[in-house]
């Protein structure tokens, strides 16, 4: 555990600017272990500490971890000048704390997580690691068993890049196709791309799961929660990245 300046604490948990938060210690507003702040730059530690805002306990978590289920016409990043993004969705208190893990694509559905865990961004991501994504997909043609022969081989892309052997399940086959695709890689539109090597079009794509997390069914588009205590041990997050 580590000293931290009280007003970057603040800040960070969505409590108002570090401007803001100097004018809460010289109205009184802000107690720590009792007694009345008045230095907005002092030293606490706010994982042992009581600190009291206008009487309400701050309820301090270092590390967030946030399971969405991203919506369509949302980018996935913290910031942008055009687009809403996946942290205007989340309260301020999240907001400006968390990064998300990877990207979906703006017109793609389903599970995203967001975090402040670096480590645990690191291990999900690190092409190394080759977790493995799902993805639910509606296509626009035949999908056949020759496809899910070549899926298992791996895809050439048009960049000269080939694909790990991935996973594709046929649900449905027509006109419109349904398929469950499970890839190791996250390359730019990969999912999109392999099908493209086919002639055929995804119309529609949802993640369903990222290694050992799988979405909420019960969480509509737009809508989030903490990652339950199971979900954050399995994805080795928590006190295992704690410095």
């Amino acid at each position: 555990m580590k000293r931290e300046r009280l007003d970057k604490i603040l800040a960070n948990m969505g409590l108002g600017t570090r401007k803001e938060v100097k004018q809460f210690v010289k109205q009184g507003m802000i107690t720590v272990d009792g007694q009345v702040a008045t230095d907005a730059g002092m030293h606490v530690i706010p994982e042992t500490q009581e600190i009291m805002i206008d009487g309400e306990p701050l309820i301090f978590k270092r590390w967030v971890y946030i399971m969405l289920n991203k919506p369509p016409g949302v980018i996935s990043a913290t910031e942008d000048s055009r687009h809403e993004t996946v942290v205007d969705l989340l309260p301020p208190e999240w907001a400006g704390r968390v990064h998300p893990v990877g990207r979906l694509d703006i017109d793609t559905e389903g599970l995203l997580l967001l975090t402040n865990d670096g480590q645990l961004s690191h291990n999900l991501l690190s092409p190394k690691k080759k977790v493995d994504k799902e993805y639910f997909a509606r296509i626009r043609g035949r999908v056949t068993p020759e496809h899910i022969a070549q899926f298992a081989k791996g895809i050439a892309l048009d960049d000269d890049f080939t694909t790990l052997p991935a996973r594709l399940e046929i649900l449905s086959s027509g006109e419109i196709s349904e398929i469950n695709v499970t890839i190791m890689e996250g390359k730019f539109h990969q999912v999109k791309r392999m099908f493209a090597a086919f002639d055929l079009e995804v119309i529609y794509l949802k993640r369903l799961r990222m290694g050992p997390l799988v979405l909420d069914d019960s969480l509509a588009l737009g809508e989030f929660r903490e990652l339950t205590d199971e979900e954050l041990a399995s994805l080795g997050g928590g006190s295992s990245t704690t410095a």
